[in-house]
């Protein structure tokens, strides 16, 4: 605790001391009626992009406004909320969390009053995990985290399927996968589906929560809605179904891979230096992605072969 304290602290003096507050240039592209996105880079973290690798977005109803993520800091938050108002005088009415990955939820705080919903379960994953992402994004980030804390009080368990507002008819489809709770939203009125993370375009996958054969079944699930664009957690968006299944491909390949190079005893180091299939050499970020996937999923693997062992 006294460590954390003393990381924060830092960040937060230099912040204080900063003469100029991040820009994160958000552009809120309108991608169908009433429907707008803020397009991260397919990039990872780092000071120059302020985190900003993530897409976000919202739709304005006959009854206000609707918000599906916050970005990863209370300035991308802030900034968030003022292209909103340049866009429509409408009030903001609700923010929907698709999971608790940390460039996903930590510009909550910019939107005091406002109601935020989340899964259940990826509540319970913000109470355990949401303090350790903060320090981490601090030393990730840096400057563009100013005066960002962890923001949940105001959370609320989503417990409809279903919601009409105004036109807008919204579908909330509770799946998993890429985290042990992961939330998309389908607008029926203009065919816009937002998938969070199950879902990435042209951008190696993240996976310190994967679970696969979940993932897979969930990524089942949005092939079967009849949408006329689907919005990736990351990459561009598209009319088409290539970030699904782009996103199965290198999952299939990636859990294939790893778990084959455990059952053949090739230490992790040896798996980091196994070929990456040329379909995949376009995608952004790969090199790093792939070395993370290992060290999160090799040791899940290799905890499997010792449990089948005989004692």
């Amino acid at each position: 605790m006294i460590k954390r304290s003393l990381i924060i602290y830092f960040f937060l003096f230099i912040s204080a001391n900063a003469e100029e507050i991040f820009d994160y240039d958000l552009v809120a592209k309108q991608i169908a009626k009433d429907t707008y996105v803020f397009v991260g880079a397919k990039e990872d973290f780092s000071y120059k992009n302020g985190g900003n690798i993530v897409n976000t977005g919202f739709i304005v109803t006959e009854e206000g406004v609707v918000i599906i993520d916050t970005g990863p800091s209370y300035t991308y938050g802030s900034q968030m909320k003022q292209a909103i108002i340049e866009i429509t005088n409408k009030p903001i009415i609700k923010i929907l969390i698709t999971h608790h990955h940390p460039d996903h939820f930590l510009g909550n705080q910019a939107f005091t009053g406002v109601p935020i919903f989340a899964l259940p379960k990826t509540i319970q994953q913000l109470k355990r995990e949401a303090n350790g992402f903060l320090d981490n994004m601090y030393r990730l980030v840096g400057k563009a985290m100013k005066d960002t804390e962890v923001e949940t009080t105001n959370i609320k368990p989503l417990s409809i399927t279903q919601e009409k507002l105004g036109r807008h008819h919204l579908e909330y489809i509770y799946l998993s996968g890429h985290t042990p709770s992961d939330l998309v939203i389908f607008d029926k009125e203009t065919g816009v589906l937002f998938t969070g993370d199950l879902t990435f375009h042209n951008r190696a996958l993240t996976t310190p929560h994967a679970q696969p054969e979940e993932w897979l079944n969930s990524l089942d699930v949005i092939k079967k809605v009849d949408f006329k664009i689907i919005v990736p957690g990351h990459g561009e968006i598209t009319e088409n179904l290539e970030p699904v299944e782009q996103t199965r491909d290198y999952l299939v390949w990636l859990e294939k891979t790893i778990s084959n190079a455990v059952e053949h005893g090739l230490e992790m180091n040896e798996v980091l230096a196994l070929p990456i299939p040329d379909r995949f050499k376009e995608f952004s970020v790969l090199n790093r992605e792939f070395t993370r996937s290992v060290t999160h999923r090799y040791p899940v693997y290799e905890k499997n072969i010792f449990d089948e062992l005989p004692y």
